[in-house]
């Protein structure tokens, strides 16, 4: 095994490269840690943040899931569509 196959491998089969992954992962990462500090503080206080947490996995999935089709590229592990449940 090469030493840059575990750096390129999964980018390429979602049709990106290293830095591109890189920044979409971080960008999800990134917007997953502020909606849990969001539901953490709701937690305490349920007046706060009532939808933050739910909009950001709706946003979440669809720019992982529902863009990557339209791109092309089959998606992994993907929910089924809510017209669908």
């Amino acid at each position: 095994m090469s030493w840059h196959k575990p750096f390129t491998e999964h980018p390429a089969s979602v049709g990106e490269s290293y830095g591109e992954h890189w920044l979409a992962a971080m960008g999800f990462g990134l917007r997953m840690f502020g909606a849990s500090l969001a539901c953490m503080v709701h937690a305490f206080l349920p007046s706060l943040f009532t939808r933050t947490g739910s909009r950001a996995i709706e946003r979440l999935h669809d720019r992982m899931v529902v863009n990557r089709r339209r791109g092309g590229a089959q998606p992994i592990g993907a929910l089924p569509n809510k017209a669908a449940r």
